[in-house]
């Protein structure tokens, strides 16, 4: 029987399918940001690619995917951090959702189904 690959699950709790729109929506996100600057940033490549890989891994119930979308989720802290702009240095639309992927992320019942049911 063919094993069928999916971008999205619906047979997940509802904290990982919130999560894996988002890591969609950011990936979606940086990739316009990447465009929207005269010089191409390889530092946003990271983030958007992974958000994909991330969100595709998941919805698959891949162990890796799972740590590799909370990088991704905190790559926005972190970068904020490194060029000088202060953690919460972001508008708040963009602060909203990046802090709501980390909860999703690290919320008990999105951990323990990744603990139980990811291979």
């Amino acid at each position: 029987m063919r094993e069928t690959r999916r971008w999205v699950n619906q047979g997940q709790p509802q904290t990982l399918q919130i999560a894996v729109f988002l890591l969609y929506i950011n990936a979606a996100f940086g990739a316009f940001d990447m465009l929207s600057y005269r010089v191409f940033p390889w530092f946003l490549l990271v983030p958007a690619i992974g958000g994909v890989l991330a969100g595709r891994g998941i919805a698959n119930e891949r162990k890796w995917a799972y740590f590799v979308a909370i990088a991704v989720s905190f790559m926005p802290f972190a970068l904020r951090l490194y060029y000088g702009g202060g953690l919460l240095g972001a508008s708040m639309l963009n602060l909203l959702f990046e802090v709501a992927l980390v909860a999703l992320l690290l919320h008990p019942q999105s951990r323990d189904y990744e603990r139980i049911w990811f291979k």
